[in-house]
């Protein structure tokens, strides 16, 4: 009977201490480490909604655009085609508005000038995409630091107490564990965001590389017959 009240007492008492523990204060007893990581974690959400959508609005491509730009190209109408490009306010925008500058050069270096202008646009569109890789290794990586900063505090009480109590190391073993599950939290939500971002670029990097085949077949007529 005794053990049987001792356990139902334990069933109870479990459910309460749950209950009382909120998240903010499970965060807190992680100790310092968790300012760095709630920093890192600010850091990894504006990166990932800042390039979400930079690369939203600069990545697009209109098929209709592109269109109208050859319409006029096969037309002779340079300048309205130039301008159409310079109103998309977009990286595809300024690509397709710098090779119809050089229209009257010879394909190949309007391609190569499609290609230059490619890739500066694409590296803007990463951005500082790749402080999101440098996130996913840190943030799980801090959180060790603060797990095993911790571990060795516990085991230094010990050593200077004298008090092996089990209650003790189970105490604050899982408050410093809460340091290493927060990073590699962070660390996932980095490395996931980092790809994902990567691959929309790639998507874009595609629809350009068709778009400009298209365009550079268009200016064939027109240069082969000077």
């Amino acid at each position: 009977m005794m053990l049987l009240q001792a356990l139902t007492d334990s069933t109870l008492a479990a459910p309460a201490a749950a209950q009382g523990l909120s998240v903010i204060d499970l965060l807190a007893k992680g100790g310092w480490v968790m300012l760095p990581l709630g920093i890192l974690f600010l850091a990894t959400l504006f990166l990932i909604i800042e390039r979400w959508l930079g690369i939203g609005s600069n990545g697009k491509i209109e098929s209709q655009v592109v269109d109208n730009v050859k319409d006029f190209i096969q037309q002779g109408n340079l300048k309205s085609a130039e301008s159409l490009c310079r109103n998309q306010h977009n990286a595809a925008g300024r690509i397709f508005e710098r090779a119809i500058g050089r229209i009257g050069y010879p394909i190949k270096d309007i391609e190569t000038s499609i290609e230059n202008a490619s890739q500066i646009e694409i590296q803007r569109l990463e951005g500082n995409l790749a402080y999101l890789g440098v996130i996913a290794g840190i943030a799980p990586m801090l959180g060790f630091v603060g797990t095993i900063s911790g571990i060795i505090k516990i085991f230094y009480d010990i050593s200077m107490s004298n008090d092996f109590n089990i209650s003790t190391i189970a105490g604050g073993m899982y408050e410093k564990m809460i340091t290493s599950g927060s990073g590699l939290i962070i660390g996932l939500i980095a490395y996931a965001g980092y790809h994902i971002l990567n691959m929309k670029i790639d998507r874009f990097a595609l629809r350009l590389q068709m778009a400009a085949s298209d365009f550079l077949d268009v200016l064939q007529k027109p240069v082969s017959s000077k």
